[in-house]
């Protein structure tokens, strides 16, 4: 087959062919494919079961969505659809909303940054394309030269997904065991704090952290680490030269 007659595996590479069936569409698909993701896991996302859900065969599907991977890939981008572009002003506070906004995005789907780097060519996604053209724009017009504004939008993605995953991960956990996040931490703690009688700094780190209140650590650290990251790109706007 000639290069060029080779399909590229994403479902943002081919054109959309539309059918007329009403009562099953993409986006209805797509949309039961995220709450399926949502409640029971990405491990449990299977065309057969989505079907189940929908009261449809998996042909039907198939009419819509090619497999599992162009689903994954319209799911991620319909979860990115939920962003939102702030108003612009400086743009130190802009990428702060922007990054918080990412975060709360993940933690509401816990699934969605562990399969960010699984979805081929999910960038491509116009929700995706959409939320880049914007960062890339505040960027530029801070000061950053293109290419660099690229970077800086990049580096800023990955300390938020980064972080994300694992308090993506500890939330998959707690809905997994069927308890409250309270109660699942007060179960694991002993077998914590046995883990780190070794390592003198954990261990002053958990005695201090033992029976305090820890609900706005996660936030505190986040935040700590954002701004650091946008001190580093603030420094560099204030230098001259590469």
């Amino acid at each position: 087959m000639p290069e060029d007659d080779k399909q590229i595996p994403s479902v943002w590479a081919r054109p959309r062919k539309e059918r007329q069936q009403p009562l099953l569409t993409r986006e209805s698909i797509v949309a039961e494919a995220v709450r399926l993701l949502d409640e029971e896991g990405a491990d449990n996302l299977s065309m057969r079961r989505l079907g189940s859900r929908l009261g449809a065969g998996a042909t039907s599907l198939y009419r819509h969505v090619a497999n599992k991977d162009e689903l994954l890939e319209l799911a991620l981008d319909a979860v990115h659809g939920e962003l939102p572009l702030p108003g612009t002003g400086e743009w130190r506070a802009t990428m702060s909303e922007v990054a918080r906004a990412l975060r709360a995005t993940i933690l509401r789907h816990p699934w969605l940054a562990a399969k960010l780097g699984e979805a081929g060519l999910a960038y491509l996604g116009p929700n995706m394309l959409r939320q880049s053209e914007f960062m890339l724009g505040v960027m530029e017009d801070a000061g950053f030269p293109p290419a660099e504004a690229d970077m800086a939008v990049t580096t800023v993605t990955a300390y938020v997904v980064g972080v994300s995953t694992g308090e993506a991960a500890w939330l998959s956990m707690v809905a997994r065991s069927g308890q409250s996040e309270q109660e699942l931490t007060e179960r694991l703690w002993p077998a914590a704090e046995r883990a780190v009688q070794d390592f003198p700094r954990l261990r002053a780190r958990y005695a201090a952290q033992r029976g305090g209140d820890t609900s706005g650590s996660n936030e505190e650290t986040f935040e700590y680490g954002l701004q650091r990251v946008l001190d580093g790109l603030q420094t560099r706007l204030g230098r001259s030269g590469p």
